[in-house]
Order: C-alpha cells, then structure tokens, then sequence
C-alpha cells in the first residue's frame, strides 16, 4: 500500500511527511548510528526522531562534547547510548562505519561533521560501506503546489555523472520508490532542457538511452520517459502542448537532473520559491545514510529519518523472505 496516495490537487504544507511519520511509528524501531552530534541541530534531530519513536539513536563521537551539547540546549540524551570517540570528526566517521560493521545499526545518520568527511568513511575502500552499486543521493520533497512527494536525484553526491552511474542513480531512486512503501511502479523523468533528442545537448542522448536501458530490463522497477523538459515533466497542460504522449510526461514523481548542479538548484528553487520541504537520503551503500541540513525543519529531519526506516524494515523482510 501506497504511503503517498496521489490527490486531485495541491496539498497542505508537510501533509505528504505526516502520512510518511505515522508509516515509520508502525514498524519496530530501527536502531541508528548518529556520527558526531556535536552541534543543536544534528543533536536535536536525532533526539526527536528517537522521541517520536522512530529511531534508537546510537550517539557517536566526542562523548564529553555531546553531553555538554544535550546540557546547554536542554536536550534529554538519558535515553540514547553514546561510543565515545577522539575528538575528530574523521575518528566518529570510521567509528560509525564500524558499528555497521559490527551490526549496531541499520541505518547511518550524518551529525554535525561535513558530509565529504562522513562519505570518506562510507567509500573507503577497505572498511567501507560500498556495495556494488554506485552511491548516490535523493530528496523526498513535499511541494505544497503538487499532488505527489517528488524526488530529486542526484543533487548531493555525484557531481557530472555517467550513463553507467545515471543508470544507478535512477535504479537506486526506483528501489527506495517501490521499496519504502511510496507506491509501485514510479513514473520517472529524465530531465533536460528540452524534450527532443540532439546532439547538441549530450543530456538528451543520455535521457534517451537511460529509457532504452529500461525496455532492455537494464533498469527495472519504474516507468521512464526522457528527455523531458521540467514544465512538460511535471505539468499535463505543458505536454499536451508540446504533444507529448506517455505515462510520464505531466505527472512524474522522480526527477532526475542531469548533475549536481541542475539538481541543486532545482531542489533549492522548490524549497525557496515553492514552499517545500526536503528529505534527504543517501543509497546504494549497505545501509541507508541519512543527511540533515541545519536549515531542515523539524518535519523534515523526521521525514528523512522515516524513510530510512521504511527502506531498512524493507530490506529486513527481504531477507527474512529470503532465509525463508
């Protein structure tokens, strides 16, 4: 069952994150490895998430500066266990890592450190979290002025990305579609400039070999149409226009740019000029990473943590299916 159900029209600002909250609150709580809560922001969010009955949050990183961080905002850490680590961030990060490791956690979540410092932990070749797909990044955005939670992918990770990572960063966003209880079979839009095919463009090319990939079961899971513009992607009266017929084209609900660039601008145009609220996750590693903004809302930084709890009780059942 869908957790999102598409509506006739626009929605109340954090509508689509409420339902995406109550959904986590209904499965058993996942426990979280929280790398160097140092500052109010990352610290508050684990605590609430944790509150909220989302999350067990493991607090990792400098125990004496946490402790000092819950005291000097109020923030009640009784409750959470912390592994104290040298003060370093990079000393957290492989710390973090290493509890996965050590099946202490099913899901990652970024603190107070850089998010290059965290993600040098997560890829490290030896102690890493990669899996043999590429790593990548998407936000769950709730638009007030669209029906459907839209993701944005990628527009944290991979900067200038290849067809081959393209490839990933649609399968991974697909995955986290289907797997999360958003929905079955997402409606994907490779995004360009425009929604015809030239060489002049190179996107387009890639958009339009993404999709053939697609019919030759390359990427599995979704719906894909490409190159769409983002007007004819989002809008039905903007691809009647232009003609363009397909399951895609006016509703989609993912949206893959064409770099970091196009993605971060576009995420921050909604979050800004639309009103929006983003989650946000990090895929493709051995369990799902969360990454917060100090800038995130409340709201937000729940949903974030509700998602990998969703995408975490999913992967739980697979794999009890699977021994099964």
């Amino acid at each position: 069952m869908s957790i999102m159900p598409a509506e006739a029209g626009g929605t109340q600002r954090g509508s689509k994150y409420d339902r995406l909250i109550v959904a986590a609150k209904g499965v058993p709580t996942v426990s979280t490895v929280v790398v160097h809560p140092c500052d109010e922001s990352s610290l508050r969010g684990a605590i609430e998430s944790a509150e909220a009955g989302i999350i067990k949050a493991i607090l990792v990183g400098p125990a004496a500066r946490i402790r000092d961080t819950a005291a000097r905002h109020n923030l009640n850490i009784g409750g959470c266990e912390i592994v104290d680590t040298a003060s370093t961030e990079a000393a957290a990060a492989t710390r973090g890592v290493e509890l996965i490791h050590e099946g202490k956690g099913e899901v990652l979540m970024k603190g107070s450190l850089h998010t290059d410092e965290i993600m040098r932990a997560v890829t490290a070749k030896v102690g890493g979290l990669r899996t043999n797909r590429r790593i990548s990044h998407v936000f769950i955005m709730d638009v007030p002025a669209y029906a459907e939670t839209v993701f944005v992918t990628d527009a944290a990770i991979n900067i200038f990305p290849d067809l081959d990572v393209k490839r990933d960063i649609v399968q991974n966003a697909v995955d986290l579609y289907n797997e999360a209880g958003f929905g079955t079979t997402p409606r994907v839009a490779i995004l360009s400039a425009v929604e015809t095919v030239t060489s002049k463009i190179p996107s387009t090319i890639e958009a339009a070999a993404l999709c053939k990939m697609a019919d030759r079961k390359q990427i599995t899971g979704g719906i894909l149409d490409g190159p769409l513009a983002l007007d004819n992607a989002i809008n039905l009266e903007a691809a009647r226009i232009k003609k363009i017929d397909s399951p895609v084209a006016g509703r989609a609900n993912v949206l893959v740019v064409p770099d970091l660039e196009a993605g971060n601008m576009l995420a921050k145009s909604l979050t800004f000029l639309a009103g929006a609220d983003s989650a946000g996750i990090v895929l493709g590693a051995r369990v799902p990473i969360v990454l917060t903004s100090r800038a995130d809302s409340v709201q937000a930084r729940l949903a974030s943590c509700a998602v990998a709890v969703l995408l975490a009780q999913a992967r739980r059942e697979q794999a009890g299916k699977a021994v099964g």
